[in-house]
C-alpha cells in the first residue's frame, strides 16, 4: 500500500470517529431544567409583543435561545391529551406568546384558567410575522410557571 493512501485512510477514519463523536453528543445533550436557570430578562408580555411587532429581527436577536421570564396575563389554554399550551395575547393586534411546558409542569398548567395572572420562565425560540394570519406568533419552549 502506498504511504500516501495509507494516511490519507487514517485520517479519513479520524474524521469519521470525531464526527459520529459530534452527533452522538448533540442527540444526547440533555437540558438544563428551566427553574434552575436565571432568566436573562423579565418583561411584561405587552412590553415583550410590542418590540417583536416594532422590529423582530432585531428582537430575535436579543432573545432568541435565553431564558426569559414574561408576566401577563393567561389569554387561553389549549389542553391536548399530555401537552398543554398556555397563550398570552395583545387584543389589539392579536399578537401572541405561545408557551410550551416541560413535563413536570404539565399538572399546574392545566390547572390555569383564562384570565390568571401568571409569570412564566422559559427559553424563548423566537418571533415570526405570518403573512396568513397577520400577527406576529412568539415561541417558548421548556417553561416553568414561576
Amino acid at each position: 500500500m502506498k504511504p500516501w493512501l495509507k494516511k490519507v485512510l487514517i485520517l479519513a477514519v479520524f474524521l469519521l470517529l470525531v464526527g459520529v463523536g459530534i452527533i452522538w453528543y448533540i442527540f444526547n445533550e440533555k437540558f438544563t431544567d428551566t427553574n434552575k436557570r436565571d432568566a436573562a430578562f423579565t418583561v411584561e408580555a405587552t412590553n415583550f409583543i410590542k418590540e417583536f411587532q416594532q422590529n423582530d429581527s432585531l428582537a430575535n436577536i436579543k432573545y432568541a435561545e435565553k431564558i426569559i421570564t414574561i408576566k401577563g396575563i393567561v389569554a387561553e389554554v389549549e389542553a391536548m391529551d399530555s401537552l398543554v399550551n398556555i397563550k398570552m395575547i395583545d387584543t389589539v393586534t392579536d399578537a401572541y406568546i405561545i408557551f410550551a411546558f416541560q413535563q413536570e409542569q404539565m399538572v399546574k398548567a392545566k390547572m390555569l384558567k383564562e384570565g390568571d395572572k401568571i409569570s412564566i420562565k422559559g427559553s424563548c425560540s423566537g418571533g415570526t410575522y405570518s403573512e396568513i394570519l397577520e400577527t406576529e406568533a412568539i415561541n417558548f419552549k421548556r417553561c416553568v410557571i414561576n
